[in-house]
């Protein structure tokens, strides 16, 4: 792939999303190309890692790919918006970009990926590396207090807006692709089954979920698996939504939803289970939620820990916090299983899904594309960049390996009633009503055999 790294040119440029521009390039009212925006611009494209793009001025100066075509074209619209790129692009990219200041006409997604892999193989000590992660931004805290806000910001915006996009049952957390041809749909319900088979369960055990979304999975546990569920969540707007499938299903005397905060978690459970809320605790909170899964737990419990991860300890993207995920905190491997440690607790299996993910946001992006006049209409077109932007990001580090996606096992010190091998993960389940399966599930269970009544 051929580069054009000569410095930056005024050209000729062709309209763009409503903005009219001269034959000499230049925006009417703007001055033309100095010796400051030539000197930013290609200071611009270096941080890139000379990606294959062309970044374009308001003044018709340009650099970049020229030939074959580039896979993305950024247009820049201000000189404060090309200066503030230079300060802090983690946070200013995504601002311009929301406002209208930053236009991208191309692939998106394609363009984060390069930004990603350059910064991964930059040197330390590189001008990208210090420019990228300066650290000038700090993430908000998740006391008990600030929680509550910071999940009314992302998760109580409307119930509406996520049904235009999600699956049927509103699982907002990674899916699970036995083949990446499967729906949305049923790559959803496979995840479900995934994460119930890892944690065998069976009829009349207690189980206990920090974090229930709209309550897809603990319905799932009780209605296929026969267990109780109690599921906590704090935002009112998802619990409210998972009560009324609970009546509609019949299952309000097996799931109760609990409005309060995964730390007020009382009682003791066979089971603890968290899919998808782990990157909401913040790092300074880690050990705190390791402590609810020590006292949550029963002498011979065992438990499942879902989330996104880092390979090395990294804050939050600076955009994302302060627009999507206020107070959040991706946790590498260690940090999850140096969570676990005070308990004692032995770590049984861990998986890496992350392409699952990647995969899942190519769904959710798609649809959100389908649903952008609905949304448009609901919110305008800010949001619906800022939305766009989020889940192409999010995509783009799943696909490179910038993020990952965990699933962590783990059960109670000296506890070996465990399978045998990891077969029963992937042997197709037994099939028929849960009640059809019921008869000998303890005694097979006792001589190391699974059922899986789904």
């Amino acid at each position: 792939m051929k580069l054009d790294l000569m410095k930056s040119r005024p050209v000729q440029s062709a309209p763009i999303h409503g903005k009219s521009f001269t034959a000499e390039g230049a925006v009417p009212g703007q001055s033309r190309p100095g010796r400051v925006d030539r000197w930013a611009l290609d200071k611009l494209f270096a941080a890139t890692g000379r990606a294959p793009i062309r970044l374009r001025l308001w003044n018709g100066l340009e650099t970049g790919q020229s030939d074959p075509a580039p896979i993305a074209t950024v247009h820049i619209h201000d000189r404060v918006t090309l200066l503030k790129l230079l300060v802090y692009p983690e946070l200013y990219f995504g601002e311009a970009y929301c406002s209208g200041a930053l236009e991208v006409e191309g692939s998106l997604v394609r363009l984060m990926e390069h930004v990603y892999v350059a910064l991964a193989n930059a040197p330390a000590h590189s001008f990208l590396h210090r420019l990228i992660t300066r650290g000038i931004y700090r993430p908000r805290d998740t006391t008990l207090e600030a929680s509550r806000d910071n999940i009314h910001r992302h998760y109580n915006i409307g119930n509406e807006f996520y049904r235009l996009w999600l699956d049927e049952q509103m699982v907002y957390t990674c899916a699970y692709f036995r083949s990446p041809t499967d729906t949305l749909e049923q790559a959803q319900i496979d995840k479900m089954d995934h994460v119930c088979r890892k944690l065998e369960l069976r009829r009349g055990l207690a189980v206990v979920e920090a974090g229930c979304g709209w309550g897809s999975l603990a319905l799932h546990m009780a209605q296929r698996y026969g267990v109780t569920v109690k599921a906590y969540n704090i935002s009112h707007e998802q619990i409210r939504y998972a009560r009324q499938k609970a009546q509609e299903l019949g299952l309000q005397d097996r799931v109760e939803f609990i409005e309060d905060d995964y730390r007020n978690i009382s009682g003791q459970f066979d089971v603890f289970v968290s899919v998808g809320m782990l990157e909401h605790v913040g790092f300074k909170h880690l050990d705190a939620f390791g402590e609810v899964i020590q006292r949550s737990l029963k002498g011979s419990g065992r438990g499942l820990i879902h989330f996104i991860g880092h390979n090395r300890p990294a804050v939050m993207n600076a955009w994302i916090e302060r627009h999507i995920f206020a107070g959040g905190y991706s946790p590498t491997l260690s940090e999850a299983a140096k969570m676990l440690e005070p308990g004692n607790f032995t770590v049984l299996d861990v998986e890496n899904i992350r392409l699952h993910y990647a995969k899942t946001l190519e769904h959710w992006l798609a649809r959100f594309e389908r649903a952008v006049p609905q949304i448009t209409r609901m919110f305008g077109e800010a949001f619906v960049r800022t939305w766009r932007l989020y889940l192409s990001g999010s995509m783009a580090a799943f696909n490179t390996g910038d993020m990952q996606l965990f699933q962590v096992v783990f059960n109670r010190y000296g506890n070996n009633q465990v399978p045998w091998t990891r077969e029963y993960l992937y042997q197709p389940p037994l099939r028929g009503a849960f009640h059809d399966q019921t008869l000998g599930i303890e005694a097979a269970s006792s001589r190391g055999e699974v059922y899986w009544p789904c």
